[in-house]
């Protein structure tokens, strides 16, 4: 037996499973009596018609920018792992991501880095490898050529008559 529900009552309710207020499905299924998979196919059908969430988005785009990053770190540090779970589905985040970007941070550096950074990046890394070939291609044809040299000097070194043979022969032909 299908229950219809009118478009007004099917928008409160996804308007309560989406940012802010982040209200859980089975917590949305104690509150109201409609079934888990109702609810879930009504916020899969939501997100598919209007696109996704800004909050969802700038988790997927990663577009927080530091100074955000940081004020959600602050907002964060003194929070029990309940508390961190209920502030991150208000903002759309994930504690993992709190944490990633709190490491960043630490170590000074920015964990995600945008378009534009990762281009850049990918760039200097393929001159830098391109270079380390050069050098060690040069480095190579350096070390063959100062084995040939030390080569032909132990060749000359052979061959050549020793200082005494040579006076002696001179002053016999003389």
């Amino acid at each position: 037996m299908t229950t219809k529900y009118s478009e007004e009552f099917k928008s409160s309710i996804i308007a309560k499973l989406l940012p802010p207020h982040n209200v859980s499905v089975p917590d949305m299924v104690k509150e109201t009596g409609i079934p888990k998979d109702t609810l879930y196919s009504w916020r899969i059908q939501y997100r598919k018609a209007h696109g996704a969430t800004v909050a969802n988005v700038n988790h997927q785009t990663g577009s927080f920018n530091n100074e955000e990053k940081l004020a959600v770190i602050i907002e964060t540090a003194s929070l029990s792992e309940i508390e961190l779970g209920e502030y991150c589905r208000r903002k759309g985040l994930y504690p993992e991501q709190i944490v990633g970007w709190k490491n960043a941070f630490v170590q000074g550096t920015s964990a995600i880095l945008n378009k534009a950074e990762r281009e850049q990046m990918k760039e200097q890394q393929s001159t830098i490898k391109q270079l380390e070939k050069e050098l060690n291609r040069k480095d190579k044809a350096l070390a063959e050529t100062a084995a040939l040299l030390v080569l032909q000097k132990k060749f000359q070194a052979l061959w050549e008559e020793p200082a005494a043979e040579r006076s002696t022969s001179r002053s016999a032909k003389n």
